[in-house]
């Protein structure tokens, strides 16, 4: 049985689908747009792990689970997963000292400088500087930027994102580093990883908004207020001890005051050739945290699988419910209510939780369908990340993880985008129900922002689990072409991370009702496949998931 939104109803903003045997009940962007709208508002007070506002979020979706007469999604017969975090709040100082001359560095304007060690105070004094260019060890692409130099107990400043390496044509190399794609390599995270595994005292991202996509102002609305890391034995005693951002502004005086030019180490750092270069200065930085223990939670909600022989078996919908929550240090409005990112995805999440339990029995979905609504993606995708190492349902049962952050509020389109596109045979289902649907799929338009790793898929997709993480389309139907492309810039200009991300007289969530009508009906394929969905080959997840299904 095929279920099909027609194009010809979503152009006059209907939202029924239609079906060829069973009527399958209507998905309604006026849920979305209600759900959206309670979540969003300053009741919830944006959303923060560990806040009263967590308190608010967890109660609404648990209710809203049990009213559409889903079964508990934990085990142990409860609507929750426990996720023990630890919030950590950070006061830095950082200076550096070369030749005699101190060249301070503001926090906030010029640096932003957490920890993630889980103790009260982390310091050190007089670290030797060195930069590392990109700070990444490939070798499967031959590259090394730290050549074997040692160093432990230095201070290495590094720049964002890959090294963009070109071709003989002069673009870039699709070869090497994903081409215009991020891969791992560019992201925030690994830099971080690969300095601790070095030995190094510090980590300093120099920070610069064309290529992470982002102002500064995004960083400091995050990592510099309450982070979390997940609860740990060791205390996260190898991370390094400070791992920071420096603004391209604080990186280039660092740089001339070391009597050195920056846009000169930058060159330099575009070729395999590249040394480490010692600064000649001494880093010297405390870090003061506050600590409290949250016992935070994912929320999980089942539909078991109308196949005895296969209801042990499962597809994985995910959205994140957290934003950023309260800064109490604004004036003015201090509630980042989030209602883009990611209100908008936990309504689909709720609208299509709905619409499932809405279908007739003859077409129930097999398999089991999870729907997941995880904590803390904002601080380093955690909830999900808890979920992949302590899942609630083996993951060798478990098909696929298909994720939603954000939503289309605009409107419907004749096109579909990807993230990480071609990763899986995910995307040849997807493909083909955006066919049906009389709408192209294409990647998505920017791979060079890391948008891959940086939400709840890419923690399944880690450990080997084909992840999916479609996203709504750039071609608004009855708008002009460069709808798509005006309203993203604006978002991330005006209110990406920012208190301002609110309801939007204009927002009407049409187009989310039409992808949910696409998610719903991938995920019941999966679901109800003879064949799993597998990784494609050369892909760098595919040997995780063969071996896991070894075991």
């Amino acid at each position: 049985m095929k279920i099909v939104l027609p194009l010809s109803a979503l152009a006059f903003g209907l939202t029924t689908l239609a079906c060829a045997a069973d009527p399958v009940p209507a998905i309604s962007s006026a849920n979305i747009l209600a759900h959206v709208k309670v979540l969003a508002s300053d009741e919830f007070e944006g959303r923060a792990p560990g806040s009263p506002g967590e308190e608010k979020t967890v109660a609404y979706l648990t209710a809203e689970f049990k009213k559409l007469g889903l079964a508990p999604g934990n085990p142990d017969g409860t609507y929750l997963q426990n996720v023990p975090l630890v919030g950590i709040t950070s006061t830095p100082t950082l200076s550096f000292v070369h030749d005699g001359v101190t060249i301070p560095m503001e926090n906030i304007n010029e640096f932003v400088g957490p920890s993630s060690r889980l103790v009260p105070h982390v310091a050190a004094k007089d670290s030797d500087v060195v930069f590392v260019g990109y700070g990444v060890v490939a070798p499967e692409f031959g590259w090394d930027d730290y050549k074997d130099v040692d160093v432990r107990g230095k201070t290495v400043v590094m720049l964002i994102n890959d090294p963009p390496v070109l071709g003989a044509d002069g673009q870039l190399d699709p070869k090497v580093f994903g081409g215009k794609a991020m891969t791992y390599y560019g992201r925030w995270t690994y830099k971080y990883e690969i300095a601790a595994a070095k030995g190094a005292a510090a980590c300093l991202i120099v920070h610069e908004t064309g290529p992470a996509a982002y102002p500064f102002a995004v960083i400091t609305g995050s990592r510099a207020r309450e982070n979390f890391e997940i609860s740990a034995t060791d205390k996260n005693q190898g991370h390094v001890a400070m791992e920071g951002w420096l603004t391209l502004d604080a990186a280039r005086k660092l740089f001339t005051g070391c009597g050195l030019d920056y846009d000169v180490a930058k060159k330099a750092a575009l070729t395999r050739e590249f040394h480490p270069v010692a600064l000649g200065a001494k880093a010297s930085f405390t870090i003061d945290n506050v600590l409290r223990n949250v016992a935070s939670k994912n929320v999980a909600a089942l539909l078991p699988g109308a196949d005895p022989k296969r209801k042990d078996e499962f597809v994985i919908y995910t959205a994140h419910w957290d934003h950023l929550g309260r800064n109490p240090a604004l004036k003015g409005d201090q509630i980042f209510n989030g209602a883009a990112d990611n209100a908008a995805g936990c309504a689909v999440l709720l609208e299509l939780a709905k619409t499932y339990m809405a279908l007739p029995a003859a077409a129930r979905p097999k398999r089991s369908i999870l729907f997941l609504s995880v904590t803390a993606e904002e601080k380093g995708l955690l909830g999900s990340h808890y979920y992949a190492s302590e899942p609630l349902y083996p993951l060798t049962k478990t098909l696929a993880n298909i994720n939603m952050d954000g939503a289309n509020q605009f409107g419907p389109t004749s096109d579909m985008a990807t993230v990480g596109f071609g990763a899986s045979t995910i995307d040849d289902i997807g493909s083909a129900v955006a066919a049906e649907q009389r709408r192209k799929m294409f990647p998505e338009a920017h791979p060079e922002n890391g948008s891959y790793y940086r939400s709840d898929h890419f923690e399944f997709a880690k450990v080997g689990v084909p992840s999916y993480y479609p996203k709504n389309g750039t071609h608004y139907i009855g708008q002009p072409d460069d709808f798509a492309e005006k309203q993203v810039k604006d978002y991330i200009a005006n209110r990406y991370h920012k208190v301002t991300d609110e309801v939007q007289p204009d927002w009407t969530f049409e187009g989310a009702a039409q992808d949910t009508a696409f998610l719903l009906e991938v995920g019941r394929r999966i679901a109800n496949g003879d064949t799993w969905p597998e990784w494609k080959p050369g892909n760098e997840f595919k040997a995780r998931r063969d071996a896991m299904m070894k075991k």
